[in-house]
């Protein structure tokens, strides 16, 4: 791809509107997979303390099913987000775009 393709005005904001949507899929995957991990840490202190002393068993899905839940919400949260600034940074561009009195660069 040459560098005077990106100049034009169309395909560079499809190229960054392509990674700010490429950024809201990594940022839900981070998201989702700390929650995750975090719920399992917390689980295995649990389960420790569980075996140590006379208290009940630690289940795994009691600890992990909420997470997933947990996890799923969060991420998803994050992610829209960052679409949803997406969309107003698209919307305002185009708005100012057809703004009246501004010159067209084209």
């Amino acid at each position: 791809m040459a560098v005077s393709a990106l100049r034009r005005r169309g395909r560079a904001a499809r190229i960054a509107a392509g990674l700010w949507f490429a950024w809201a899929v990594i940022v839900w995957n981070v998201v989702f997979d700390h929650v995750i991990v975090v719920a399992g840490r917390r689980y295995i202190a649990a389960a420790l303390r569980a075996a140590a002393g006379p208290g009940p068993y630690a289940r795994m899905d009691d600890w992990m099913r909420p997470a997933l839940t947990r996890a799923f919400w969060t991420a998803s949260a994050a992610a829209g987000l960052i679409l949803v600034i997406l969309l107003a940074v698209l919307t305002s561009t185009r708005a100012a775009a057809r703004a009246p009195g501004r010159a067209s660069h084209r």
